[in-house]
């Protein structure tokens, strides 16, 4: 025991192996960084193990000895140090894990998935909807801690009230508890968890209350779009280019590049569908270009500017799908396709790749001549 000097580490050479006694010894590489090693037999397993105790420029002789001599100590009490350290090292990662709140966590997911969200109001919704139904109850408890009668206490109140909202907060919630149980800040089932939840909610009304999107009649259409194509705003322009090309507004206006010829490309990160879709354009369509920028408030007021019919921006996809029903010669399957909705089953979508775009220019062209009939009458 005690066989090294303080002399002897400092000048300790490349390739040394220096041995202090009682399984303490200074190893130095061919690149001459000393570190020290406490050898020893697992009292577990019976083989040989190999401990690091630190570098020899941060740990000096007394204090590699001292941490020898407790290694020792825990193995004449049968217990294996290098374990001994696994344990206490999860033990404090357990412990730091539960500093970890949930609201200070939903923000840390929120921030990470964000950049993946197409739809704004859904980037709006997620923060919101936490702020309102999650953070009062659980927002200050650790992540770590959340359960299902938490989760439950929450959603009582509103599960019945507001049905669609309560579904997503726990929806988020749960994706929220998954990813915290991903990265080690929690153990056991989701407390958001559907499978288990169910049993502890009252029962709601099976009868899904759909809220459609105003939609202006599309016998008006000609009229509201002439009143549209005087006006100079830059929400007149964009809603004029919805309108024509059929798109959602998170899709609009074009970027650079996403046109060639007379044919609008969209990737798939900007579609609700997550797949690329092309949208033949109009002759008036393509005389729009280039298309300005505007929020969905300001087309919302530019909407009620032109008419005083119930109306939204998404309204109008519903607009042009009853006129290609009603009015034109349109296939639905064109139509379909028009609005990027995906028609018939995988097996017929296999033999379709072509997304009928020659049908769909002459429906995108047609559209556009009933749109500017009262403009060019």
């Amino acid at each position: 025991m005690h066989n090294l000097t303080a002399a002897e580490v400092k000048t300790a050479k490349p390739g040394d192996k220096l041995s202090d006694g009682g399984g303490l010894r200074l190893d130095v590489d061919k690149n001459g960084n000393a570190a020290w090693i406490f050898r020893f037999t697992s009292p577990a397993t019976g083989r040989e193990r190999f401990m690091g105790l630190g570098p020899a420029h941060d740990v000096p002789l007394a204090k590699a000895r001292d941490a020898a001599q407790k290694a020792r100590e825990l193995l004449r009490q049968h217990v294996d140090p290098i374990e001994q350290r696994k344990a206490q090292r999860e033990a404090a990662k357990v412990e730091a894990n539960r500093s970890v709140t949930f609201q200070a966590y939903a923000a840390r997911y929120i921030a990470t998935h964000e950049p993946g969200w197409k739809n704004v109001k859904h980037k709006q919704q997620w923060p919101n909807s936490l702020a309102a139904y999650a953070y009062p109850h659980i927002g200050h408890m650790p992540a770590a801690d959340v359960s299902t009668e938490d989760v439950r206490r929450l959603l009582n109140p509103i599960w019945l009230t507001k049905r669609e909202t309560a579904a997503r907060v726990r929806g988020r919630i749960e994706k929220i508890m998954d990813a915290a149980k991903a990265e080690g800040l929690r153990t056991g089932d989701n407390p958001a968890l559907w499978g288990i939840l169910k049993h502890l909610l009252p029962k709601q009304d099976r009868k899904r209350r759909v809220k459609h999107h105003p939609a202006l009649p599309f016998k008006e259409m000609p009229a509201f779009y002439a009143s549209l194509a005087a006006d100079t705003s830059r929400a007149a322009h964009l809603l004029r280019w919805i309108i024509l090309t059929a798109c959602r507004f998170n899709e609009a206006p074009p970027r650079d590049g996403e046109i060639k010829d007379d044919v609008w490309t969209i990737p798939s990160v900007r579609m609700k569908t997550g797949k690329e879709h092309t949208v033949p354009l109009s002759a008036a369509a393509a005389a729009l270009l280039p298309v300005p920028r505007a929020s969905d408030t300001a087309l919302t007021k530019c909407i009620r500017r032109h008419t005083a019919t119930p109306a939204s921006t998404h309204g109008f996809r519903s607009t042009f799908r009853d006129w290609a029903g009603d009015a034109s010669d349109a296939a639905r399957e064109v139509a379909e396709h028009a609005l990027a909705h995906a028609v018939g089953n995988e097996t017929e979508a296999s033999y379709r790749r072509g997304t009928a775009l020659e049908k769909r220019r002459l429906l995108m062209e047609a559209w556009a001549d009933y749109c500017n009939s009262a403009v060019n009458s």
